[in-house]
């Protein structure tokens, strides 16, 4: 077998000069220049970190100039901020929101019309008239308007004479028409609130709070999304004069769309906005704030807050059986039990692991049931403070069963203990 063996060295001066020339030079060069390679050759790039938002506690609302005020979410209804919220002041010109709803619902109940032409009286021509202490839209005595101009006359130049004629066309007289305003107030559940005149003029009994203002805009917004729109207008033009909506947050931000302004020397001065970004809308109300500048600041600091802070997720689906208890008597033995509509909460950002849903039952159902009959409540809760209360309905018919399935379960009724449950919903947090 043959072994491998190191070359030896030649050990002469001039064969170790032949051997470093042929051999180790080369070796030498060649290290050298894979040695400048290897420099020249950039090191990989550092990978930059993805930005995430720190997880730190939402802050406390924007100190906002107001004597009162509420920031609404209009998905659920729920309040997220407020101050003296169910403090009772003079509304001003925000009356007219309510003004806006009552033709609105008139309308849709075909009791009036838009293309209607409305005969200008001497109280209303007298409101908007110089030397009042309110604005106008110029109204001529005893012309005749169309009722849809009265509306953007009212809502984007808040005039005075509008209101009034628009309150006399519909119920007859303003005194008559204040009468179903404050029907309607009742209706909502506006229950600090009590109007006295259509446009907001100051006088006796007439007030609101900023928490019924927000539970009326939000029912304008669903239930009149057309007139609602008028109030994004921002400016309209009557008997050659043309004015701009005292709203400045139309020109602020896009994303706001209404709602109202007001001011006397008593209301200070107020603002109902409402803005929309993306799936999600705010409605901040801002009553007795020092200056113009200082409403409009303060409910857009007010609505980005709402939108910066907050979201909304939805918790059940409506149609969807949450529970399907025994049903007594009946030709089934369990009944579906679920929502009319979907159930939403909105929660400060990073909260939504922490809500808690349940639901109250009857421990004894007993037939019939008629789809959509409530049958208990589903309650919703954050840190063991109450958020949504929803009724729990019927998701089909439920008939009696015939006279032996009735008669086994009255039998075995004797050894059912009735009491009432409440039970975790199946997927609730």
């Amino acid at each position: 077998m043959m072994s491998a063996t190191r070359p030896d060295i030649p050990t002469g001066f001039d064969q170790k000069m032949k051997f470093f020339r042929r051999t180790l030079l080369p070796l030498a060069a060649a290290a050298m220049l894979l040695g400048i390679a290897v420099a020249q050759t950039p090191p990989p790039p550092v990978p930059i970190p993805r930005p995430t938002v720190p997880d730190v506690p939402v802050p406390p609302p924007p100190d906002v100039d107001g004597q009162s005020w509420v920031l609404m979410d209009y998905a659920t209804g729920q309040i997220l901020a407020s101050k003296n919220p169910d403090e009772r002041r003079a509304p001003a010109s925000l009356t007219k929101v309510m003004t806006d709803y009552v033709v609105s619902a008139e309308i849709a109940a075909g009791h009036i019309h838009p293309d209607d032409m409305v005969t200008i009286s001497e109280h209303a021509w007298r409101a908007g008239g110089a030397g009042t202490d309110g604005s106008t839209s110029f109204l001529k005595l005893g012309s005749q308007v169309k009722l849809e101009d009265l509306l953007k006359g009212m809502i984007v130049q808040s005039g005075n004479d509008a209101a009034i004629a628009l309150a006399e066309s519909t119920a007859g007289s303003e005194q008559a028409f204040v009468g179903l305003m404050n029907a309607y107030a009742k209706q909502l559940g506006m229950t600090n609130t009590h109007y006295s005149d259509a446009s907001g003029y100051p006088v006796d009994n007439h007030y609101s709070t900023a928490r019924d203002i927000a539970i009326l805009s939000r029912a304008l917004i669903h239930n009149f999304p057309a007139d609602y729109a008028i109030s994004a207008v921002k400016e309209f033009e009557w008997n050659g004069i043309k004015q701009q909506n005292r709203n400045a947050l139309l020109w602020r931000d896009p994303s706001v769309d209404g709602i109202k302004t007001g001011h006397t020397a008593a209301a200070g001065y107020c603002l109902d906005a409402s803005a929309k970004q993306g799936d999600s809308r705010m409605i901040a109300v801002v009553m007795g704030a020092s200056t113009d500048k200082g409403r409009a600041d303060s409910a857009m600091a007010l609505l980005n807050y709402g939108f910066h802070f907050y979201e909304t997720h939805k918790l059940y689906a409506a149609g969807k059986a949450l529970a399907t208890p025994r049903l007594w008597k009946g030709e089934a033995n369990q009944l579906p039990i679920g929502v009319a509509d979907d159930v939403l909460v909105t929660v400060k950002r990073g909260e939504y692991d922490k809500l808690k849903a349940t639901m109250d039952i009857p421990a004894t159902l007993i037939a019939p049931f008629k789809k959509g009959q409530q049958i208990g409540t589903l309650r919703v809760s954050l840190d063991g403070q109450p958020l949504q209360s929803v009724p729990l309905i019927a998701l089909n018919e439920a008939p009696q069963g015939g006279f032996f399935s009735r008669l086994w379960d009255t039998i075995l009724l004797w050894f059912h203990h009735d009491k009432g449950t409440t039970e975790t919903v199946p997927g609730g947090k």
